[in-house]
C-alpha cells in the first residue's frame, strides 16, 4: 500500500490522468466535427449521401408476429458509412497529435539550444590568483 501511495503521489500520474481526460474529450470533439460538420457537405457534394446511414444489409429485420410470440429479428448489416466516419476521425486526431508532438519537440530543441548558448560562468580564480590578490590587498594597507 505504501508503494501505491508513493506511485499515486508522483506528478506524472496526475499529468497522465489529465492527459487521458483531455484526449477523451478531444476525440469526442473531433468525432462531432467529422459527423456534423465535415461529412454533411461531402455527402451533399456526392448527391445527398448520408454516410452515417450507408450500410450493406445482410439480413432484413423481421417484425414480430401478431401474437407477439417474440419472433422478431433485428436487422444484420455492415455499416460501412459509420466506418468511413471513424477513419476520418482517426486521421484528424492522428494529425492533431502529430502537430502537437512536432510543436513540443521544436520547443524542446529551442530550450536546449538556449541553454547551450548561455554563457558559462567565469571560472573560479586559481590558488595563485587568490594569493596574489591577498598580497596586493595587504600591500595597499
Amino acid at each position: 500500500m505504501k508503494e501505491f501511495k508513493k506511485f499515486i503521489s508522483k506528478g506524472n500520474v496526475m499529468e497522465i490522468a489529465v492527459g487521458l481526460i483531455m484526449a477523451t474529450y478531444f476525440g469526442a470533439i473531433v468525432k462531432s466535427l467529422v459527423d456534423h460538420i465535415v461529412m454533411p457537405p461531402i455527402g451533399l457534394l456526392l448527391g445527398g449521401v448520408d454516410f452515417s446511414k450507408m450500410k450493406f444489409v445482410l439480413q432484413e429485420a423481421v417484425a414480430e408476429t401478431a401474437e407477439g410470440a417474440g419472433d422478431g429479428v433485428a436487422e444484420v448489416a455492415i455499416q460501412y458509412g459509420v466506418f468511413i466516419n471513424t477513419i476520418l476521425t482517426f486521421i484528424i486526431v492522428a494529425f492533431a497529435v502529430f502537430m502537437i508532438v512536432k510543436g513540443y519537440n521544436k520547443m524542446k530543441e529551442r530550450m536546449e539550444k538556449k541553454e547551450a548558448e548561455a554563457p558559462a560562468a567565469p571560472p573560479a580564480p586559481s590558488k595563485e590568483e587568490v594569493l596574489l590578490a591577498e598580497i596586493r590587498d595587504l600591500l595597499k594597507k
